[in-house]
Parts: C-alpha cells; sequence; structure tokens
C-alpha cells in the first residue's frame, strides 16, 4: 500500500458550508421542511445519541430537539414544545417542554411490560414545570428532563411530531402554533444462522433501520440471502423517505461474503445501483457488514420500473447476490489542515477499485478513518479528480451549498470515474467535516489530501475515452470463428512465452479473415516504441476468459485506428 501526500499540486480549496436546504427522513436525526415565521424559514430537527440506537437499548440515549432560524442558523430562546412520539399508529408518549435556549435535551428511557392497550398510559415524565409554561417541563440544573415508558423497545421508524406553542419568551404564545414532523430510525437486531451444504453454520445478523423484517432465506447454490419488510411503495409516501438502512452482519471467517467479493443487490427483482451497497471491513475486528443505502432516487427508479401496479405493494423484498472475486489495488493518504500543511487532521482516507476492472466507469470505493481506524461516519466530502502527467481535470464534485455535498453516511462511499484512458491520475480530496443534513458540523477533520490512482487499459464500454461497442456486431461475435490457437498464441505472448512477432502474426491473421475490421489491413505491426506492455493486460484478460471475444476484438480494431499498433497498406 503507496502512502501519497502532494499538497503541492493540490487543486481543492475548503468552502464554507452553511445551512442546509435538504431535509431528512429516518436514521439517527431528522430536519422538517421549513414553516413561515413573519416572514422568515423556520423549523426544527431531532438527533438521537447514539445515532445507531438499537431498540431496548435506552440507558444512556438521549434525543435533542431543537427550533430554529434557518438562514440565519440561529436557535430561538424560551421555546415551549410540545412533543409527541409515535410507531405506526401508536402514541407512545405526548407533553409539554420548555427550554430556554431552544435546544431541548430529553433524556429516553425503556420501561418493558407495559400491558395498555395505549401505550402512552405507561409513559412517565421527569423534570420541573416551568413557573411561566404552566404544564411544560424544563431541565432544573444539570440532569435532562427524562421520558421513561415503553420507548424505542422495538426497532423501526419513529415519528417525532414537535409543535411549537410560544418562542422567544415564555408568555408569548404564537398566534398559530407551528407542527412539524420528523423521522428517526432505531435499529431492530434479527439474529438468523446460514446453513451451507458443507453442513456448516454460521450465525448472522440482519440490523433494520426502517422496519422488522422476516422471510430470511439463504441459498447455499448461490450463496445469497433474500429478506422482505414492510414498506408502502406509494410516490407520496416514496418522496419523504430519505434512505432505507438495512446491514447484514457476517463472520470474516465467512469468505462467501468477504470484503474481496463483488456483490450484487436486488429489490423487488430490480438490480441496485453499486454505489447502494457498502461493504464495511473496518467496524468490527470479528465480522464484516454490508450495507443496503437504498435512496429516493433509487426507490423511485424501481417504482418506475415496475410500473403503476408495483406502486400499490405493500412490501420490500431483498436479495444479496455474491459475484466475482476483487483483487483491490488501494491508494491511501492523510488529510492535512487547510492552512497548515505540516499539520494533520488525525483523518485517512482510502481510495480502492477493482485491479482487473475492464471497463470504465470505473467504481472507486473511499473510505474516511480517524486515526484508531474507525470510521468517520456523516463525512461530507469533494473531490477532483486530474490527468497526474498533464494536470487536466477530468472530474470535479465540490460544492459549498451543504444540500449539494456529498456524504459518506457510513463513512464508507462508492463514486463513479469515467477513466479517459489507461494511465495515472491525481485525486484531490477536500473533508468539510461530519454532519447529517440539516443538523450541526463537526470539523475537527476536515482538511485535505491527495492520492494517485493507476489504471491500466479499459475494455470498450460506450463511455468517453473508451471504444463505443457496436450491438450488432457482439451478437455476430457470440460464437465468432476465432480458431482456439488464436487464443493460445496470445496468451503465451501475454505470459511472456512467445514474440511480438508471433503475437502480430495472430492478428494478421485475424485480420486476414476479416474478424478485425479496419480500413487498411493486411500488415500489422507496433508503433514506434514497441508494444506498450499495458496491451499484455488486456490480450491476457481476453486469454484468460475475463473479457468476451467481442471486447477484445473491438479493443484491436481500436488499438490499430488509434496507430498504436499499426497496420500498412497489403
Amino acid at each position: 500500500m503507496r502512502v501519497y501526500l502532494i499538497l503541492a499540486v493540490l487543486s481543492v480549496m475548503i468552502l464554507v458550508p452553511h445551512m442546509s436546504d435538504a431535509f431528512g427522513h429516518g436514521l439517527g436525526g431528522d430536519v422538517a421542511p421549513p414553516l413561515d415565521l413573519g416572514g422568515r424559514d423556520v423549523t426544527v430537527s431531532a438527533q438521537l445519541t447514539p445515532a445507531d440506537l438499537e431498540a431496548g437499548n435506552t440507558e444512556e440515549a438521549s434525543i435533542e430537539v431543537k427550533f430554529f432560524d434557518v438562514e440565519a442558523d440561529e436557535n430561538f430562546e424560551d421555546v415551549t414544545y410540545n412533543i409527541e412520539i409515535w410507531h405506526g399508529t401508536d402514541l407512545i408518549a405526548r407533553n409539554l417542554f420548555f427550554d430556554e435556549d431552544g435546544a431541548l435535551d430529553i433524556t429516553l428511557r425503556t420501561e418493558a411490560g407495559c400491558e395498555e392497550v395505549d401505550l402512552w398510559k405507561c409513559t412517565k415524565y421527569y423534570g420541573t414545570e416551568h413557573p411561566l409554561a404552566p404544564g411544560a417541563l424544563y431541565a432544573q440544573g444539570q440532569s435532562n428532563v427524562t421520558i421513561q415508558g415503553p420507548i424505542f423497545d422495538q426497532g423501526g421508524l419513529y415519528n417525532i411530531k414537535v409543535g411549537i406553542a410560544a418562542a422567544t419568551s415564555a408568555r408569548t404564545v404564537l398566534a398559530e402554533p407551528l407542527n412539524y414532523d420528523t423521522f428517526i430510525s432505531v435499529a431492530d437486531v434479527q439474529p438468523f444462522t446460514i446453513r451451507t451444504a458443507q453442513a456448516e453454520e454460521v450465525p448472522a445478523t440482519i440490523k433494520t433501520y426502517y422496519d422488522k423484517v422476516s422471510n430470511i432465506s439463504y441459498d447455499d447454490s448461490r450463496g445469497s440471502l433474500s429478506f422482505e419488510m414492510p414498506f408502502d411503495w406509494s410516490p407520496d409516501y416514496v418522496e419523504l423517505v430519505q434512505i432505507v438502512h438495512e446491514e447484514v452482519h457476517v463472520p470474516k471467517s465467512f469468505t462467501t461474503w468477504s470484503p474481496d467479493r463483488e456483490f450484487a443487490g436486488y429489490v423487488d427483482g430490480v438490480r441496485l445501483d453499486k454505489r447502494v451497497l457498502i461493504i464495511d471491513p473496518y467496524t468490527y475486528d470479528d465480522r464484516n457488514v454490508i450495507h443496503f443505502l437504498v435512496t429516493t432516487a433509487e426507490l423511485e427508479r424501481i417504482n418506475s420500473e415496475l410500473g403503476a401496479e408495483h406502486e400499490e405493494s405493500r412490501v420490500m423484498n431483498f436479495e444479496l447476490v455474491p459475484e466475482n472475486n476483487v483483487q483491490k489495488n488501494t491508494s491511501e493518504f492523510y488529510l492535512v489542515d487547510s492552512e497548515n500543511h505540516d499539520m494533520r487532521t488525525g483523518a485517512t482516507v482510502t481510495v480502492s477499485w477493482d485491479a482487473n476492472v475492464k471497463t470504465s466507469p470505473v467504481p472507486l470505493e473511499i473510505a474516511f478513518l480517524d486515526e484508531s481506524g474507525d470510521l468517520l461516519r456523516d463525512t461530507r466530502y469533494g473531490y477532483v479528480i486530474a490527468d497526474h502527467a498533464t494536470g487536466a481535470e477530468v472530474a470535479r464534485s465540490l460544492q459549498d451549498a451543504r444540500d449539494m455535498q456529498d456524504v459518506a453516511t457510513e463513512g464508507i462511499t462508492i463514486i463513479e470515474f469515467d477513466v479517459p484512458g489507461q494511465g495515472t491520475y491525481r485525486f484531490d480530496l477536500v473533508m468539510y467535516g461530519q454532519g447529517r443534513a440539516g443538523l450541526d458540523v463537526d470539523d475537527a477533520y476536515a482538511g485535505l489530501g491527495s492520492g494517485l490512482l493507476e489504471f491500466g487499459v479499459l475494455a470498450p464500454s460506450g463511455t468517453p475515452g473508451t471504444v463505443p461497442t457496436d450491438p450488432s456486431r457482439d451478437a455476430a461475435l457470440a460464437d465468432p470463428a476465432i480458431p482456439g490457437w488464436i487464443k493460445d498464441s496470445v496468451g503465451w505472448w501475454a505470459d511472456g512465452i512467445t514474440t511480438d512477432a508471433e503475437f502480430v502474426s495472430a492478428l494478421e491473421f485475424l485480420i486476414s479473415e476479416d474478424v478485425i475490421k479496419v480500413a487498411a489491413q493486411r500488415e500489422a505491426g507496433a508503433a514506434d516504441g514497441g508494444i506498450p506492455g499495458w496491451i499484455k493486460d488486456s490480450a491476457g484478460w481476453w486469454a484468460d476468459g475475463i473479457t468476451t471475444d467481442a471486447e477484445f476484438v473491438n479493443s484491436l480494431e481500436f488499438l490499430i485506428q488509434k496507430g498504436i499498433i499499426v497496420v500498412g497498406e497489403a
């Protein structure tokens, strides 16, 4: 693993973030859409601590509710809140609270064993009634107000309804109370056992942040896992859902699902974007975590592909399928302060990609780690990718507006890079800080860094800089008339057993048989300087059956047309 820091040519800069115009739905924090108050956009946020709370584990849990001006990013003072907590159709808690600085902290404690049909009847509230806000509890001294009862004892999505009855002064009652809906998720952990054909029993769990999953099934012949979960697919509801988050936890000893695997994820039979599946080998020493992070855009795409009938569905079906083994290249670099490049921030970034990738765009996996190797969750970042030799910029994602910034929710993310061609590229990264949309940003690890990404020749895929494929030609080459001795000859050349001249002879045969089609097609040879070594990689992939005959032939035509392999007149 090579470590790079190239601050002399770093072309990115820290951009000061402002309050987001994006509003969330679920996970450990949320911000409601703003409402108008005297010409000002005002809203509330709800932040759960810990953000990844598991059901029933509320010994040290709390929730912070803030009422603030969106543009100024300032809290209102002396706020009277009406807080309701709902789980589905069940009301769990409802009470008035008061806070002087507009940031209300509530301690949460689970008390099991409620036998009431109406769960709110089992809930108790602790605090001091404020003398100027009758019935509203506030924190006197160092302790928070407390809610105790059947709260967060089950996993799933909770609706935190927040009403603002008064603000700026306990006696200033709003003419019309402002009412907001925020949503947070509490994880439900469901253990299951993977049983293999070798009579192996592997303990695993699914951690769901949305709703309880069922019908967990493992297919040993494919190494695939499937499960389902209640979900409302109506477009109006889907539009509200920021993300559906599911985690599959498996021991690191279970090699079928190792981080060296490439995975395919499906929802209701529709293959998900590669960026939806995140594999985390960092958080735990003994197990890997595979995340489904299904965004609003993916949910809407699934609805679009499956049609109007699917919108009536009330269930979501997941499938996880391991595919090819992946050998990864990794570039690792540390971040430094944006003004003092001699001072490290403590954050390290690793960028990984498939060493044997054959087509563009290339998925790049980016992981943000602290000094202890733990993931930095909710990392807000931007990047620039440039040709290392020329400095020409080939990709950029830098945004000063928080609602446009890229976010690595789990501290790991995947971006796709359209590689213009074989070579080395500089990856310049800026980390703005950590924080969810509309919530406070922690800039403790904010900084800059650079790494190098190296790519060999890529097979054609129709993207800029590669050879466009011809579907009719590909179909004709599905069973091409390429003799077996050609593949053997190319494979020997790729392994260094035979000479360039013998490889050229094989090309001449393919040209003469009209398998390779070029304008002038009788003499093949190398351009000045010989045949570049990376062409051997491409030939070796084909000889090993990694790339198809169509891809190999199209690549050769491209190389000849570009003069990398020279073809003379007959």
